[in-house]
């Protein structure tokens, strides 16, 4: 039988609905909320474990530090009674916080990721996920970042951005997936996709 999956849920707060974020230009893949309710509720009818991650930003500026109405979760991420949250301080879920623990202690290797923003806390959470060992799917359609500068100061637009990040982490830390295809994960769906992933190491 195969190992329990985790759903990760990351950082999908009021917060990032804020004009902050879209100073560059739009988001890109508006149907990422919806995708995200749809994992979620899936999970909770295969009764697999689930985590929500919640960004507790120190920064006094941050629309994320605890106290204001962008800390709380979106409609579509809000955590049923008693699903695990896991407040984090820096972009990277398990730094600093008792994420890798809970998934140790409860036996857990397979992670299923989804949250915003790609390129920020959700790629860096999957690339500690790939070193610490979780073989790790990401649901890119159930994600989603903003326009923003490149390093020579030309303005890359969400989906560029977007697509560079997925790059930087399908086959070294992850397989890169789309919702239906991660929902196929649970149980009841067909075979999971390895593509060549071993422990979300490339083999």
């Amino acid at each position: 039988m195969a190992s329990k999956i985790a759903l990760l849920v990351i950082d999908v707060q009021k917060a990032i609905d804020q004009p902050f974020w879209a100073r560059f230009g739009p988001r890109n893949h508006p149907e990422a909320e919806q995708n995200i309710a749809r994992l979620l509720d899936a999970w909770r009818r295969a009764g697999m474990p689930l985590f929500h991650v919640r960004h507790d930003s120190k920064e006094l500026q941050s629309t994320y530090r605890p106290g204001q109405e962008g800390h709380q979760f979106k409609p579509e991420a809000l955590p049923l009674a008693g699903e695990p949250v896991i407040g984090k301080q820096t972009g990277n879920a398990f730094l600093g916080t008792g994420l890798e623990a809970a998934l140790r202690e409860a036996s857990i290797t397979r992670l299923a990721v989804a949250g915003v923003i790609t390129n920020n806390s959700v790629e860096s959470t999957v690339r500690m996920a790939g070193d610490l060992g979780f073989q790790t799917w990401l649901a890119e359609d159930a994600c989603f970042t903003f326009a923003s500068p490149d390093w020579e100061g030309r303005i890359r637009l969400a989906d560029e951005v977007h697509a560079m990040s997925l790059a930087n982490l399908h086959g070294e830390y992850c397989t890169v997936l789309k919702t239906e295809e991660v929902l196929a994960l649970l149980p009841a769906g067909p075979a999971a996709p390895e593509l060549g992933i071993d422990g979300g190491k490339a083999v």
